[in-house]
């Protein structure tokens, strides 16, 4: 039977869901796939906090060294998040001839193709099953399953805290704040929410995802990213009047020769498998050539779940998989060609548009007038009745039309005197 030594760099919520599953189960572990699993050393900053696990004596210290330098380490395990010492840690162990496991999604969103071409000529791999949805095995499901098939489009719900936000929102009427305390309380969002509902850790899902699916290099920084802090209730309700559900979307489209990736909320139509995944819940929709459409879903986050993924590449190691992958699958090697990405300002789409404008006479017309100058053309229109307020609401939904031209609409339309408010766009995905 084969026995893996691991060192593990990184002993925070995720860390001591591995270190816990190897320390309990690594006999039933061994049984099912013929792979005994060792914790041979674990590196953290915080050498004092009780995580609930019991390590062997001298099991844990603050010196990275004790992993990166132990020769009888075979696999280092990069749990720190984070792209700097992350970077530096999988590098190192890259040199020192061990093979890596991380669940770093920023570090490869931002270094993979670096990353890869090193480990391609220390001949070693890097393993990653961890870093997108969890638990759900989207990472092998793209570079396997699908890979007689052309992946065409991909379109992911990849942060439970944004899901579980918009769920309770949309579901309890909650306002942003409402909702996204819950989350806090609950465990699913951090003090500091900003990485989350601003858009960045489904956009650097979004790198990972694409580079196995469209066999290009992506650089982050030209993906498009927005959150989800403008999204009103007023929105949601009028969304769901018109059968929408509200979804913050990690999307990637082959078009022409070019990629178009983004982030953003969306209105789902109501039966759009997506739209039905609630909670904290993770799901990516895929559609590919030759196998048509299907959808992944599972719990995306928390620390067993993604305990149990970076396991799941530990016994790919042990077996000689992710080494037999690594020298295979060109997006696990670097030197992939560089992704053109398309301008948000080219995309097409549909649109909902919702305007705040003076209760007078002539508005509707005058709104509509400066959107078909732009060629954008309006499949539906509603206007709130004569009502006390001052200002009223005025909803429409596009055909089919150019980013560009409707922000240039926009743009005179939010210059009009009756238009009191910014107006808020969400894209409509069918």
């Amino acid at each position: 039977m084969k026995k893996l030594n691991i060192g593990l760099v990184g002993f925070g919520t995720v860390g001591a869901g591995v270190a816990r599953i190897i320390l309990e189960d690594a006999d039933s572990i061994a049984a099912r796939s013929g792979v005994r699993l060792n914790l041979k050393a674990v590196c953290d900053i915080d050498t004092t906090t009780d995580r609930g696990v019991a390590l062997p004596s001298g099991g844990l210290s603050d010196r990275v060294e004790a992993v990166l330098d132990d020769p009888e380490v075979d696999v280092v395990v990069e749990l720190v998040g984070g792209t700097t010492f992350a970077k530096k840690v999988i590098t190192k162990a890259l040199d020192r001839g061990k093979q890596v496991v991380t669940a770093n999604k920023a570090v490869l969103a931002r270094h993979g193709g670096e990353l890869f071409e090193h480990a391609a000529k220390c001949e070693r791999s890097i393993s990653f099953e961890a870093s997108v949805c969890g638990v759900v095995p989207i990472i092998r499901a793209i570079r396997d399953g699908y890979v007689g098939t052309e992946i065409t489009q991909i379109m992911g719900i990849v942060n439970g805290t944004c899901n579980y936000v918009l769920t309770r929102m949309t579901e309890d009427g909650a306002s942003y704040e409402q909702a996204l305390k819950s989350a806090q309380d609950r465990g699913y969002a951090e003090s500091d929410p900003s990485l989350d509902v601003d858009g960045g850790d489904s956009a650097h899902k979004l790198a990972v995802l694409a580079r196995l699916a469209f066999a290009e290099d992506v650089e982050f920084e030209h993906i498009h990213v927005e959150g989800i802090r403008d999204i009103g209730p007023i929105d949601i309700q009028f969304g769901a009047e018109m059968g929408y559900v509200p979804k913050l979307l990690a999307i990637g489209k082959r078009v022409g020769g070019e990629l178009d990736l983004r982030v953003h909320p969306v209105f789902l139509p109501r039966q759009h498998p997506l739209a039905a995944v609630g909670g904290a819940f993770n799901a990516v929709w895929l559609r590919g050539e030759a196998s048509g459409d299907t959808m992944h879903y599972g719990r995306g986050a928390g620390q067993m779940p993604g305990a149990t993924a970076v396991v799941s590449d530990l016994v790919d190691v042990g077996l000689g998989r992710a080494a037999i992958n690594a020298g295979a699958f060109a997006a696990l090697r670097g030197g992939l060609p560089k992704a053109a990405v398309r301008n948000i300002a080219d995309i097409e789409t549909h649109y909902y548009l919702h305007f705040r404008v003076l209760d007078r006479p002539g508005v509707l017309s005058a709104i509509s007038g400066v959107l078909g100058s732009k060629g954008i053309s309006i499949a539906s229109a509603r206007q709130q009745e004569q009502s006390s307020e001052r200002d009223v609401p005025i909803v429409m939904v596009t055909h089919l039309g150019r980013e560009g031209d409707v922000t240039a609409a926009l743009k005179e339309i939010d210059a009009l005197e009756v238009v009191k408010q910014k107006t808020r766009l969400i894209r409509i995905e069918r």
